[in-house]
């Protein structure tokens, strides 16, 4: 049984998907054929003798679809842990090659400085209309 949930070759992502695809539309699809003979437009019943049996089957079919969902999603595992496995570490610059490091002056990693004003670099406003008082 541990072979069979987690096994050492997982299958490939798509035949997974394809199977989980294949396998829910199949179970669609014989809840829908074992439902319709009951309900009351193929059966001589009315709506209240009718709903327990639809309500069933309704609620085990939507058991089964979301149990067969789960068992396909421990059956991707590998493939999801693949996925975060694949990065690697990450490779950064150590803290004396950072740029401007050995300026204390043009260092842009010291603490914060007081900005000198300077107007220049606002030139002038463009007013259009006075404003309103």
């Amino acid at each position: 049984m541990r072979q069979f949930l987690f096994p050492r070759r997982p299958l490939s992502r798509g035949t997974l998907l394809f199977c989980h695809l294949a396998l829910q539309l199949g179970l669609a699809a014989g809840v829908a054929l074992w439902l319709a003979p009951r309900t009351p437009w193929l059966a001589p019943l009315g709506w209240g003798d009718a709903w327990p049996t639809l309500a069933l089957g309704g609620g085990l079919w939507l058991l089964a679809a979301v149990a067969l969902r789960l068992l396909v999603e421990l059956w991707l595992l590998p493939h999801h842990l693949a996925g975060q496995r694949g990065a690697g570490s990450v490779i950064t610059r150590s803290w004396e090659r950072r740029p401007a490091v050995h300026d204390p002056d043009a260092a842009w990693t010291s603490e914060a400085r007081p900005l000198e004003a300077d107007d220049s670099a606002a030139g002038t406003a463009r007013v259009r209309r006075e404003p309103r008082l």
